[in-house]
């Protein structure tokens, strides 16, 4: 097994292992809803330290649930993943191409070709 792939294993045990953990141990039991959001998190904070805070902004668009909101959350995010893996295929293809360019013009050069 090559150096990478001993790496990207290892690698995509720790991922598994940071998805599963938390169901495993138990992480968030004693909440009602235990895997909620950060934003839910925060209001809950800011309600219990000042009750009668009014927020400065109010959502362009409130999703009817909880499950639409999530899809669109899901959809941004494969959308911004996708975004960076075409920028970074761009990227990596130009560089070959210009590996490329380059070893031909040597080839020429020396009279190879």
């Amino acid at each position: 097994m090559s150096r990478n792939a001993k790496i990207n294993t290892l690698l995509l045990l720790v991922v598994a292992a940071l998805a599963v953990l938390p169901l495993v141990l138990g992480m968030g039991d004693h909440k009602e809803e235990p895997f909620a959001g950060a934003d839910g998190e925060a209001e809950a904070a800011i309600t219990e330290i000042a009750p009668d805070y009014e927020p400065w902004f109010s959502p362009l668009y409130e999703p009817p649930s909880g499950e639409i909101e999530s899809a669109l959350f899901s959809l941004q995010a494969a959308l911004g993943a996708g975004v960076l893996a075409y920028y970074f295929g761009v990227h990596r293809g130009r560089k070959q191409g210009e590996a490329r360019a380059e070893a031909r013009a040597l080839r020429a050069a020396s009279g190879d070709e």
